[in-house]
């Protein structure tokens, strides 16, 4: 019933919005940002330098741990603060980010919409669902092990902790997250600060520590062992884990937040505790199992593992929810089927619940942790699907430097070289864990491209077949103004895809009740490659005749369809639209398989499935059930 449309980006719109993000209450914006935005790569110290130190041999000489701790420093600042906080946050559509916002945006910048931009788009998609399902198993998981720390005989007790709380967070997903969310800031900035603060005490214990700023120490680390240099940098990256969570959640706080949030506490706590680790390490000779919770006072490690696992599960919340948010646009772009969509705020659009995608994370984390065992099992399948979308992000963004910022080609590509030189080195370096568990997001990630090309070249073929069978609409608006069927009183509205087609289910109603009703609205819904669609652009009105009109409302790919509230804005266009008399006609179409398709018949079975599991669209497009007539037709594909 949908189709994508188009829609060139406004500067002037996104700067506004951006502003009234930023203007509105900052404070407020950057404490929601910490809780939403920061929980991935603010839980990155629990591992992150513990499996650098493992991949080095786990010694603690000084020019090890330096140059270990070089690499991290410099790469939370190349990776994070250069690209995503100088650059991609930059690139937002009218003030949403995001791996298909990126693509979009990047689409406007020619005047067809180049294939291999919108396979970039999928790829970097179904990378980021892919990862989804790593964040919560190895965040919590790693949180729960400092258990071993204090009690070592309750070690077997840790896989089976870390599932109960995972089962638990998946659990109240339905619920909503509006008033748990309103604790999430409070809670990421005490323990960001206690980051700082753990760190900070052990740097006074051995300053030496910070000669780690000075970046030939990592290259030099690199140089003098190369032969686990690729091993190295795969441990490093997982301290920039979480960085794409800056770009993905533009759209809810705005630019200025995420930044003021970045660099003013969340970067320096982490520069402090990564440094604070590596002294502790310095000050102490001898291998370390885990040296975030090794560091801290007894008195402190009990508090300390119950803020770090509220603090995973916050970080893992944040992951659920944005990919709560990418399926839900890649379903308004028509990249992936309806899916049934829950809203859990009668407030906040944004607070969504959707109960296919959250079993399927559960099961896929659930077995992560079951299969796996430890986080730093897990560590190694951590980083393949995050520096791939990094790397699509990348490209994307030098097409918009170019097309749309209309930089010259030499200065974007001297400004992406770099960054995409880091990026490919990253990717490069978790592609060599692929065995070890790095298959994992990459399989999962496969699917899902998979998934999305078959929907996109299914209901290509549909559309196609569906065009040769039909009757052109204004013919047969033509025909019936000179030869009128039965008049019925109310008004009738045919939900078609087809602007130029007679809908089925006008057809058929014909053919079988013989009347038309004196009011006949052929109604498309269209998807904007814009975020949001002003109320005054919503709904387009033309009229063929007195019985006919033609209705185009478009919605924009964050937006919620909803054609009764839609249509309601069609009175301020002249048509009296009362929900009462009007009844929807939907054509409900039976798929079935044919050897000569054009497609393997595999792939046709698959996009049948695809197409009985989505949601139904007298639900999806909040139509009243009691208002809905559906007429059902049998189509070979």
């Amino acid at each position: 019933m949908t189709q994508s449309t188009p829609s060139g980006g406004n500067a002037g719109a996104a700067a506004t919005e951006q502003a009234g993000h930023a203007t509105s209450n900052l404070p407020l914006l950057v404490l929601g940002a910490l809780g939403v935005v920061y929980g991935d790569i603010g839980t990155s110290p629990l591992y992150a330098f513990r499996e650098a130190l493992h991949a080095s041999g786990g010694h603690s000489a000084p020019e090890s741990v330096l140059g270990l701790l070089s690499l991290i420093v410099w790469s939370l600042t190349m990776v994070v603060t250069v690209k995503y906080v100088g650059f991609v946050l930059r690139a937002d559509n009218k003030g949403e980010g995001g791996t298909l916002s990126l693509m979009t945006l990047a689409s406007n910048a020619f005047a067809k919409r180049p294939t291999w931009i919108l396979a970039l788009g999928i790829i970097g998609g179904s990378l980021f669902l892919g990862d989804a399902i790593i964040t919560p198993a190895v965040s919590v998981l790693s949180a729960v092990e400092g258990i071993k720390v204090v009690a070592p005989d309750l070690t077997p007790w840790v896989v089976p902790i870390t599932v109960l709380i995972l089962l638990g967070l998946f659990m109240v997903q339905r619920f909503g997250t509006a008033k748990v969310s309103t604790v999430f800031g409070p809670v990421m900035a005490i323990w960001f600060i206690v980051l700082g603060v753990s760190g900070l005490v052990h740097i006074f214990d051995a300053p030496e520590v910070l000669q780690a700023l000075n970046p030939l120490l990592g290259v030099q680390f690199l140089y003098q062992h190369a032969g686990i240099s690729v091993v190295v940098l795969g441990a490093v990256f997982l301290a920039v884990t979480g960085a794409e969570a800056l770009y993905v959640d533009l759209g809810h706080f705005g630019r200025k937040p995420i930044i003021a949030a970045w660099l003013f506490l969340v970067f320096p706590c982490l520069l402090l505790n990564y440094f604070g680790q590596g002294a502790f390490v310095l000050q102490h000779a001898g291998k370390f199992d885990n040296p975030f919770f090794q560091m801290q006072p007894d008195w402190a490690l009990i508090p300390m593992i119950a803020l770090a696992t509220l603090a995973t599960v916050i970080a893992s919340q944040a992951v659920i929810t944005g990919a709560y948010s990418l399926v839900r646009q890649a379903m308004h772009l028509n990249l992936l089927p309806r899916l049934e969509v829950r809203h859990t705020s009668e407030e906040v659009a944004g607070q969504i619940f959707m109960p296919q995608v959250n079993g399927f994370l559960l099961i896929a984390v659930v077995l992560l942790v079951i299969g796996f065992k430890s986080s730093s099992a897990l560590s190694a399948a951590y980083g393949i699907a995050v520096t791939g979308e990094m790397l699509v992000t990348a490209i994307l963004l030098f097409i918009v430097m170019w097309r749309l910022w209309k930089w010259s080609v030499y200065l974007a590509a001297i400004v992406i070289a770099p960054l995409l030189v880091i990026d490919i080195g990253f990717f490069v370096a978790n592609v060599a864990k692929f065995a070890q568990g790095g298959w994992v997001p990459a399989v999962v990630a496969t699917m899902l491209a998979s998934l999305m090309t078959i929907w996109i070249v299914g209901r290509r073929r549909l559309a196609e077949k569906t065009r040769r069978d039909e009757v052109p609409l204004e013919f047969l608006v033509e025909n019936l103004s000179k030869k009128k069927p039965t008049i019925v009183p109310g008004t009738a509205v045919f939900l078609t895809s087809d602007i130029e087609g007679a809908p089925t289910a006008l057809l058929h109603s014909l053919k079988h009740y013989k009347v038309l009703h004196e009011h006949n609205v052929i109604l498309t819904v269209m998807t904007s490659e814009s975020p949001t669609v002003a109320d005054n652009e919503k709904v387009r009105i033309d009229a063929y005749n007195d019985l006919f009109y033609r209705v185009v409302v478009t919605f924009g790919y964050m937006e919620t369809p909803n054609i009764p509230k839609a249509l309601a804005l069609a009175r301020k266009l002249g048509w009296k639209f009362d929900i009462m008399s009007t009844s929807f006609f939907l054509s409900r179409r039976s798929l079935r398989a044919s050897p000569k398709g054009g497609m393997p018949l595999f792939v046709d079975r698959i996009f049948i499935g695809l197409a009985k599991n989505a949601t139904d669209a007298t639900e999806y497009f909040h139509i009243p059930t009691g208002r809905v007539v559906e007429i059902g037709t049998q189509v070979m594909i």
